[in-house]
């Protein structure tokens, strides 16, 4: 069985491409960086370590490896393949989008079986946004075909994996837990399930759990820890003051989750605190300035923030920590991101008001715009 991913990053060597080579697939990962490339190619093995106490190692095996700018590797890889999976952002699905989908018209030429594509990447319906992108590249005919043999089945994916500094460039450290969820609702009839995935039949309470769990309380330390002077989301969850307000806004979505799903309120308290140990974790060394990058598409209306903040608003559930985190995003000055660049740029020039509105869609009008500004306030006195 041969599995294309691409992205072989931290993400993709550390997580997902370590569970497909689990699982018994050979991985393809397609990527631009010339290093990764070439030793992946050299090696076909690379180390996973665990950030727990003892430092387990696991040897990956079985992967090589493409340059992602090679477009007829790509596709022959695609046409080719048993598995395609990405771990790129979701900003870059648009850009491997060609490739794929020259390889999905390559399979449906020639007849070829089911093929999945399954996008792991932090956002609410990345396999459908994947499959927008591919499809439109394809004519009418090609897209039929496809359809009835290409599946784009959503998936939620949960794993820390911290910046690396290694001398081996392929080594990677990640957390001990993860999670794989994808959409069985999505898949192929009679399809084989991997070891390692979670299929479950409604994939919307895990994927926005998890976003509006992890991905939010995360952001939210990186925000405070960095508006506070830490450098690291642990040395953040050292400051009792920050980890209140962090579990504050996890209350917060936790109960716009409860309301629109029907979550048990005891079990989902629990997960909300082994979030909160994940983020101590003690073996990892995570910078706030990672965590937090990309502030205009994290503070967008779809995303951690304003999404849960204003379901919460609808339900009549306080807001206050959530604001706070949207408040200290506007805050995020680093001079290496761009998004923190042009942030800071529209707010000096035509204010927080306006810049508000321009990048979460919160009108001036909005009871959740006003909380903002004033939690804004509150953290410059």
């Amino acid at each position: 069985m041969r599995a294309v991913h691409f992205g072989a990053g931290n993400i993709g060597r550390g997580f997902i491409g370590l569970i497909l080579s689990r699982a018994g697939y050979e991985v393809v990962f397609s990527d631009v960086n010339d290093t990764l490339v070439s030793e992946l190619r050299r090696r076909k093995q690379y180390t996973v370590e665990l950030a727990n106490d003892t430092k387990d190692t696991e040897l990956v095996t079985n992967v090589t490896a493409i340059d992602g700018r090679d477009a007829s590797a790509v596709a022959d890889a695609v046409d080719h393949a048993d598995l395609v999976t990405t771990a790129v952002g979701v900003s870059i699905l648009r850009h491997i989008a060609a490739g794929i989908a020259e390889g999905i018209a390559r399979r449906v030429e020639r007849g070829a079986g089911p093929l999945h594509v399954i996008a792991c990447e932090n956002a609410i319906g990345g396999s459908a946004q994947l499959k927008e992108h591919v499809f439109a590249l394809l004519d009418e005919a090609t897209r039929a075909k496809a359809e009835a043999s290409v599946y784009f089945p959503n998936a939620a994916v949960d794993r820390i994996v911290p910046i690396q500094h290694h001398e081996d460039p392929l080594h990677v450290q990640v957390e001990p837990f993860y999670e794989w969820v994808v959409d069985r609702s999505q898949m192929a009839p009679k399809h084989e399930e991997i070891e390692g995935i979670l299929y479950v039949q409604d994939l919307e309470p895990y994927i926005e759990r998890k976003l509006f769990t992890v991905n939010t309380g995360h952001c939210v330390a990186a925000y405070l820890g960095y508006t506070a002077g830490y450098a690291t989301i642990q040395e953040a969850m050292k400051d009792s003051k920050v980890v209140d307000s962090i579990q504050g806004s996890l209350e917060e979505t936790g109960a716009v989750l409860v309301k629109r799903f029907g979550l048990d309120q005891g079990e989902h308290k629990k997960y909300i605190s082994k979030i909160l140990d994940r983020f101590r974790n003690p073996n990892l060394t995570d910078d706030v300035t990672r965590v937090g990058r990309s502030p205009l598409r994290k503070l967008s209306p779809n995303d951690r923030l304003v999404r849960p903040a204003l379901q919460a608003q609808e339900y009549g559930i306080p807001t206050d920590h959530l604001a706070l985190g949207m408040a200290a995003a506007c805050k995020f000055d680093i001079t290496e991101d761009p998004e923190a660049v042009e942030l800071q740029q529209v707010i000096r020039s035509e204010g927080l008001g306006v810049a508000l509105t321009r990048y979460t869609s919160i009108t001036a009008d909005h009871p959740l715009h006003r909380q903002i500004l004033e939690q804004y306030d509150i953290i410059n006195s």
